[in-house]
């Protein structure tokens, strides 16, 4: 009997051993996107915008952009990226408008292959109408050009600049809290924007590129205060999506890289000052603080 549960425990164990062996994890298949999720970004932005007398307006940017992960770059005012920005906005109708905008950018995040200073020049359209329930619909294309000025990763200067396309969808309602027109309000808003790196002839040796390499689904909540001074706290779920290059091991087994889909949740607040001139036209339209 002794014997008989000994040899069963034998076989027993031999059979599981065999089963550990056989069973193995599944291969990394580097054609299958990859998700990847990152931590909080913190997004403040203070801007002062002039509203000219035709009802155009000049928009002046200033915005941090920090990482919550203690990472190990220098750090410029407490951020890891530095933007400013002007943008001027001329307005055909109530609908239709156009401009231009000038962004200067200063990142020292070495660890996401985009470290350097950038100078990016961007002309943008833009079309915004009613549609029912007193939602506004929006749309903004933009059409952005970027010069390295420092590009400091990894790998290279890089290339000296870049053509990249944009489009923002977004829906939002007024909601007036108070007996004044241009009083106390409340502005929700939602919004999806998607980017693309547009290379208008691919050299033989340019990395390979997904389709759309950004986008972010935004959700806000403008605060009107006056016609000089709101504030808009916003959350929004960013996605970067890589073509990283493919690490294998001793058996030439992909263990990484790929696609990869990079999520940055970022929490940001828009402060804005609003300047009016006198003799400033009385219905002119102030769009949200995503220009």
């Amino acid at each position: 009997m002794t014997r008989s549960l000994s040899a069963l425990a034998v076989l027993l164990a031999g059979s599981q051993m065999a089963l550990a062996q056989t069973t193995t994890a599944p291969a990394y298949d580097p054609t299958v996107a990859h998700r990847s999720l990152r931590d909080l970004e913190l997004w403040p932005e203070l801007q002062g915008e002039i509203a000219l007398r035709n009802g155009d307006y000049l928009l002046l940017t200033v915005r941090g952009e920090r990482s919550t992960t203690d990472l190990q770059s220098s750090r410029t005012l407490g951020f890891d990226t530095r933007r400013v920005g002007a943008t001027y906005e001329h307005f055909w109708n109530d609908k239709w408008s156009w401009g231009g905008a000038l962004r200067y950018e200063s990142n020292a995040r070495l660890e996401t292959g985009s470290g350097g200073d950038m100078v990016a020049p961007e002309l943008l359209l833009r079309h915004r109408s009613p549609i029912f329930g007193g939602l506004t619909f929006g749309q903004r294309l933009g059409l952005e050009r970027q010069f390295y000025v420092i590009r400091n990763y990894l790998g290279g200067p890089g290339p000296s600049g870049q053509f990249w396309g944009r489009v923002r969808m977004d829906v939002e309602r007024l909601f007036p809290l108070s007996s004044d027109a241009a009083g106390l309000a409340l502005r929700p808003r939602l919004s999806y924007a998607a980017s693309t790196h547009l290379r208008f002839q691919k050299d033989a040796n340019d990395p390979e590129e997904r389709t759309i390499q950004f986008t972010s689904w935004r959700g806000e909540v403008g605060v009107r205060l006056s016609p000089a001074i709101d504030f808009t706290p916003w959350f929004a779920y960013q996605t970067i999506y890589r073509q990283d290059l493919i690490f294998t091991d001793r058996n030439q087994v992909p263990v990484s890289g790929g696609k990869i889909n990079a999520v940055y949740p970022t929490l940001g607040l828009d402060v804005r000052f609003t300047f009016r001139p006198a003799g400033a036209k009385a219905d002119r339209q102030q769009l949200p603080t995503q220009h």
